[in-house]
């Protein structure tokens, strides 16, 4: 059972012991700020560098700041809920795609022909990323270090990631945004109407979440060297981590993007391809390195709760922003065009979406839910690089219709899930939830 924390206003630091080695926690802090410095140097100073090179120091950077965001969500749940924690390291963990895609629906209000479908492409891909290889990846680096830490006995087959019943908000809320999302392939455009339906979800979504309980979680390493501070000090050192990450990622996410786009350019591959896979890959590095750093240190639920949080804040708030930044940039009322291409594509990503979040039904992803989710992304993937767009439209509707029929199959052989689920995420007391959880 967690340990609770004192009451606030004690005037005492909070029940987390010192670290044995203070001075060790210190020194991970102090090469996690020196890894970040080189590339937010090399950013703000406008300095000459081969796009391999800004590839490997921006890159170094997103590391460290994701090492310093994990420590950040780990800290905060003294104070606020997990699930609140979680999704201030997503909205975090995902500006950098902010800054790709808004910077093309920007330049979309000014040539729609030219950047509006290389807006969308960003965001699907993006969006099919974070599900394709960020949830498996969760499952898989999970069973790696269980095996590590000695339970061999484990069958990677059943090998397998459970979420708390609190984490019902999340699924529930990517339930309303993937529902709403089947619709975007029948529209030409899309619209501030859009815009303001899925921004209201995103908004309820964290009034919901933030009425769960906090905890007082189990830290190690710097994140227990901060936590053991007075609690005036524990929150301070929160608010510094978490701005100072959003700072660092800001400043290289966009560069970084650059440096790996333009080095694939440079060697020939197509900037749809780019645009679509390359450079989402590099946006949604931070909260790929997080969650994967959350699975091998034995917090798989962290981990894939900050990745289907950040599937929220994408399918709602950055599908929404989309329209709104267009029609400033344009000064117009019309919607983002949506081409024949991009309802293909916003087609795929929605189905993926339906066949996640049905896998979610039961609380878990296991190996072989894991395999199934990497395995059609990365056939996608293949056959589209491999043949082109024009085979590729094909495999994009075949593989949208796989996702969906076995999302019904799921949803019908786990009905008994689905009731208690979304009664759960929309109306349970999180309170009650969260001790439930602790008891079980």
């Amino acid at each position: 059972m967690s340990e609770p924390s004192l009451p606030e206003g004690s005037g005492l630091p909070p029940v987390t012991p010192p670290p044995e080695h203070p001075g060790r926690q210190w020194a991970y802090v102090a090469i996690a700020a020196g890894f970040a410095v080189p590339g937010v140097v090399v950013r703000l100073g406008d300095i000459h560098h081969e796009p391999v090179v800004g590839a490997i120091l921006f890159g170094i950077a997103i590391v460290a700041a994701a090492f310093a965001l994990s420590w950040a969500a780990e800290v905060a749940q003294i104070d606020i809920s997990r699930g609140l924690a979680l999704a201030a390291l997503a909205f975090i963990a995902v500006l950098p795609e902010y800054a790709v895609d808004l910077v093309f629906a920007w330049k979309a209000g000014k040539d729609p022909d030219g950047f509006a479908h290389l807006a969308l492409a960003n965001m699907t891909g993006a969006n099919r990323l974070l599900i394709g290889i960020g949830w498996s990846m969760v499952v898989f680096l999970a069973i790696w270090a269980r095996r590590r830490a000695g339970r061999t006995h484990i069958p990677f087959s059943e090998g397998e990631v459970h979420l708390d019943k609190t984490q019902s908000v999340e699924i529930s809320f990517l339930s309303i945004a993937t529902a709403y999302s089947l619709s975007l392939p029948l529209k030409r455009t899309l619209t501030l109407l859009d815009a303001a339906l899925l921004v209201t979800i995103f908004i309820v979504y964290l009034v919901r979440i933030s009425k769960a309980p906090a905890e007082h979680p189990h830290l190690v390493g710097p994140a227990q060297l901060f936590g053991s501070m007075s609690t005036a000090a524990r929150r301070a050192s929160v608010l510094v981590l978490f701005f100072v990450s959003a700072g660092v990622i800001l400043a290289v996410a966009e560069p970084f993007a650059e440096s790996l786009v333009t080095a694939g350019a440079d060697i020939g591959i197509d900037e749809f391809l780019l645009v679509q896979w390359l450079a989402p890959l590099a946006s949604e590095a931070p909260e790929l390195i997080v969650a994967g750093l959350f699975a091998w240190r034995m917090m798989p639920a962290a981990g894939l709760g900050a990745l289907v949080s950040s599937k929220v804040n994408q399918w709602t708030l950055l599908v929404g922003t989309l329209p709104i930044v267009f029609a400033i940039s344009g000064n117009t009322l019309d919607g983002l065009p949506i081409d024949g291409v991009q309802r293909e594509e916003i087609f795929l990503t929605a189905a993926q979406s339906v066949f996640a979040v049905a896998v979610l039904m039961n609380l878990s992803l296991d190996a072989r839910e894991a395999m199934a989710l990497f395995g059609l992304f990365v056939t996608q993937f293949i056959i589209g690089a491999v043949f082109g767009n024009e085979v590729d439209t094909y495999t994009r509707i075949i593989i949208g219709c796989i996702y969906l029929l076995l999302a019904a199959w799921l949803v019908i052989r786990r009905r008994a899930s689905v009731r208690p689920m979304i009664r759960n995420g929309f109306r349970s007391n999180l309170a009650e939830l969260a001790a439930s959880d602790r008891e079980g």
